[in-house]
């Protein structure tokens, strides 16, 4: 159903994979939007390496939500900063990870809660914020999973 990739010499491993979805704060998340245009937005996660889940916070109601009730297929990709190609002064090497799969809703309070908290220390380690603002938005904040169905990864060398 995947496709495989062309440029199997540019794969990244299932780790590298993994290891980019944990670091990296932020990706492109796609669904299938308003009349079967495709929605993409920015998007912060927290990739969960006990369970594969890549968990998202949001609101409670609006586009990207009404287009993942209609159809929970989604794709995600997450790129790095890339590294200078040795002998350039422009060209990077980037490694990207596409993830596909579909979407579960999370609808208890305390995991909503706890995954906030995960997804809040890649940006800043004051637990003291961090509390406060779960506990002034945490009811008002839903969260959903991406349930990984294909992961794939590629080195990309611009020239």
């Amino acid at each position: 159903m995947f496709r495989e990739l062309i440029r199997k010499k540019q794969r990244l491993t299932d780790e590298q994979c993994r290891e980019i979805l944990a670091a990296e704060p932020r990706g492109v998340l796609a669904v299938n939007g308003d009349g079967g245009y495709p929605y993409c937005m920015p998007h912060n996660h927290y990739y969960n390496p006990d369970d594969g889940r890549i968990y998202f916070h949001t609101a409670k109601f609006g586009h990207k939500l009404d287009a993942l009730k209609r159809d929970a297929k989604a794709c995600f990709t997450v790129y790095d900063k890339g590294v200078l190609r040795e002998g350039s002064d422009w060209a990077l090497l980037i490694n990207s990870v596409i993830v596909f799969g579909h979407v579960e809703f999370i609808e208890d309070q305390d995991t909503i809660d706890e995954i906030c908290r995960r997804l809040s220390y890649k940006f800043t380690d004051d637990a003291a914020y961090i509390e406060a603002e779960i506990a002034r938005v945490g009811r008002n904040t839903g969260l959903f999973a991406l349930v990984p169905e294909h992961i794939t990864g590629k080195r990309v060398k611009e020239e």
